[in-house]
């Protein structure tokens, strides 16, 4: 048996968005009606959806909230090294200014080769502090 007919009266404005949406190819405005009432009488559907996206929004505040406090670690870090350095190293003579220039792009090479790895192994000083955060229950 086939489905029951139904006649409707709807405003205008609905009825001229439900003819722009069912100008697509295969969408009738029997299965937008449908699909209307099916989410109207069992609102799991529709709020299925929206919890969904509500928790992957979730997902993401937490996410930045991880990025931001990661990146004030990084910016403090860099801070305090730089306070140290500019105050604890002295200037170099004219003469060895090269050879102390070939040494420093040499260790900072080593550097660069040594911060990859530690980001490729997950074992870097963020993770380390965050551990140490963790278990001293201390805030950030």
């Amino acid at each position: 048996m086939g489905k029951p007919r139904l006649n409707l009266r709807l405003r205008p404005d609905l009825l001229r968005k439900l003819e722009e949406a069912t100008r697509r190819p295969g969408l009738t405005k029997n299965a937008v009606i449908e699909q209307a009432l099916d989410e109207y009488f069992e609102p799991a559907i529709r709020y299925g959806l929206e919890e969904r996206l509500l928790r992957r929004l979730d997902d993401f505040e937490v996410r930045q909230g991880e990025i931001e406090r990661d990146v004030a670690t990084s910016l403090e870090a860099l801070g305090q090294f730089i306070l140290y350095w500019l105050t604890r190293t002295d200037p170099i003579p004219a003469g060895e200014r090269e050879i102390a220039h070939a040494l420093g792009q040499k260790r900072f090479d080593h550097f660069i080769a040594q911060v990859a790895r530690k980001l490729i192994d997950g074992d870097g000083l963020a993770k380390k502090i965050i551990d140490a955060d963790e278990t001293s229950g201390s805030p950030l």
